[in-house]
């Protein structure tokens, strides 16, 4: 009913800007058609037949809307629609080249080369009717993004897929192009838009709106396994010293293997630093194991965290994830300070005496006025008591605050200390006592 009345179909006029092809001036028709309105209001007003007010009312209404009507008409309305002309606009494709892109569940053969028979081939029908249409330009969702080559000439090397900052470059790189629009070929696995400093999804969806570029997605591969083991996630600290242990914490998803017991496996340059057999937990859960492993060398280590391979296992790249972790060989100075003998004080020294990685400089308050240093390096260290500059406080890792009183400090060593933790990323431990804490008059 609608196109049989208005001649085109809704989407027509979604997509169109409706307007008027004037036969003459727009200011002559205006007053013809006020005049026409006034005097049928007047003529009825004038008229004798016994109308009531309700009446005129009626009738002057339907004359004014034919009047309307009429004029519209002679307006010529016209629905302006634009047209992409050939060869002239360019339109963006954004080619996942994730390592998920090679996982084999279409047709037992990988998503990607479905995605260049289906899209990107020479016998591909929707490459031909675009390319015959477009110019393309292609693009990758590794790494920051950027112009790749034609589908099917990726490498599926990837190990993330930064959707935002892929559509991001891509929109910078087709910036003053007359841009068709944009077309997103992904498995939508492995998505990383919430990095830390990744352009969030929606910002740049909004982004692409508010410059009318419409956004095309194709997904590829399935959206569940029936059966899979995935190392979802493996955490470990940046930084340890050398011959401590490095706590590794991994994260393990599964799907089809409930309460089946397997072997954890932890290596460092194909050596195994430590495992452990878990029991899977129920579909759709996570298991949490943490696990620690020793630090022996020093240097950059990359840590292999990896999953045996079952034999039924529909996809087998992600049973491992690897971790770097930096192994220093310092000797790492902790200043703690100490306002009254106590069995902390010998019990933490013992327990680093051996460590030859940490060095515990202690300045303790024997009596009134009376102070006692223990394994300074030399006899102008802590001469004068706490530090009076940063760069002499900033020189230790860490401080360990005994039992002693907050008037010990003066205002500027107490600004010291909170720059200590938030400017200079230093550790601070308040082990609590008769002048600590509350007591000590830290409070506020």
């Amino acid at each position: 009913m609608f196109e049989l009345l208005f001649k085109f179909r809704p989407v027509v006029f979604e997509r169109g800007t409706l307007g008027f092809d004037w036969p003459v001036a727009w200011v002559a028709l205006v007053p013809l058609a006020l005049v026409a309105a006034v005097a049928g209001i007047w003529l009825y007003q004038q008229s004798r037949a016994g109308l009531t007010r309700r009446d005129r009312l009626v009738l002057g209404g339907l004359r004014a809307a034919a009047i309307a009507i009429v004029a519209t008409c002679l307006a010529r309305p016209v629905l302006a629609v634009s047209r992409a002309i050939e060869q002239r606009n360019v339109v963006g494709v954004v080619v996942d080249d994730s390592r998920s892109m090679r996982i084999a569940d279409h047709n037992g053969g990988p998503r990607g080369d479905f995605a260049v028979r289906a899209f990107g081939g020479p016998d591909s029908a929707l490459f031909k009717a675009l390319s015959a249409k477009f110019h393309l330009r292609f693009f990758r969702t590794s790494g920051a993004g950027g112009r790749s080559d034609a589908l099917g000439a990726v490498p599926l090397t990837g190990t993330r897929t930064h959707l935002a900052s892929a559509i991001l470059r891509a929109e910078e790189e087709l910036a003053g192009a007359p841009v068709a629009g944009v077309v997103v070929i992904s498995d939508g696995a492995d998505n990383s838009a919430t990095m830390p400093g990744a352009t969030p999804m929606l910002e740049q969806l909004l982004a692409l709106r508010a410059r009318q570029i419409p956004l095309y997605t194709v997904g590829v591969g399935a959206e569940r396994f029936d059966r899979d083991i995935e190392v979802s996630r493996v955490e470990v600290p940046g930084t340890v010293l050398r011959d401590a242990s490095i706590l590794v914490e991994v994260v393990i998803t599964q799907r089809g293997y409930a309460g089946r017991q397997i072997p954890l496996v932890v290596e460092d340059s194909g050596r195994i630093m430590g495992s452990r057999d878990i029991r899977l937990p129920n579909d759709g859960e996570a298991a949490v194991v943490r696990l620690r492993v020793p630090a022996s060398e020093r240097g950059a280590r990359l840590l292999r965290v990896h999953v045996p391979v079952q034999p039924d296992e529909i996809v087998r790249e992600n049973n491992e994830r690897d971790a770097v972790v930096v192994v220093n060989d310092a000797r790492e100075k902790i200043l703690y300070i100490e306002g009254e003998p106590r069995f902390e004080l010998k019990f933490i020294r013992q327990a680093v005496e051996a460590d030859a990685n940490v060095q515990v400089v202690t300045l303790l308050r024997s009596a009134k006025d009376k102070y006692l240093r223990l394994s300074v390096d030399d006899s102008v260290e802590l001469a004068t008591g706490f530090p009076k500059t940063r760069e002499e406080l900033f020189a230790y890792r860490g401080i360990i605050l005994g039992s002693m009183e907050a008037s010990f400090f003066t205002v500027d060593q107490l600004r010291m200390l909170a720059d200590f933790v938030s400017v200079r990323g230093g550790g601070l431990l308040a082990l609590g006592g008769r002048r600590a804490l509350a007591e000590g008059g830290y409070a506020g």
